[in-house]
């Protein structure tokens, strides 16, 4: 299996890995999904988390066209397939990349 690329992503998985690299730590509520696509209408509740004395800034990787994604990235991605029509309650990020998610069962 070939790796994902984030120039091979539609348009909403592209936006919503570039708002999980822009946000750095925090964590994405209430987020809906629709045939396999994140949807941002209505947008989901973002919670940002700020660590004193630490880096709160965006990713470097936010200002690249394309680059491989990460195994944590693409694990979300086959989540979004595996919901298809559904809501993801919560991701956690943590360094620009889903730490894990919950799901509603």
């Amino acid at each position: 299996m070939q790796p994902y690329r984030m120039s091979g992503l539609s348009e909403a998985r592209k936006r919503l890995v570039l708002l999980m690299q822009q946000l750095n730590f925090g964590r994405i509520e209430g987020l809906v999904v629709r045939r396999g696509e994140p949807v941002f209408e209505p947008s989901p509740t973002i919670i940002r988390e700020v660590k004193f004395g630490g880096d709160n800034m965006p990713r470097t990787e936010a200002r690249l066209q394309d680059f491989v994604l990460k195994q944590q990235q693409c694990e979300l991605l086959r989540i979004l397939d595996e919901v298809q029509n559904g809501l993801i309650g919560t991701i956690s990020v943590k360094h620009g990349i889903p730490f894990h998610a919950e799901l509603p069962t």
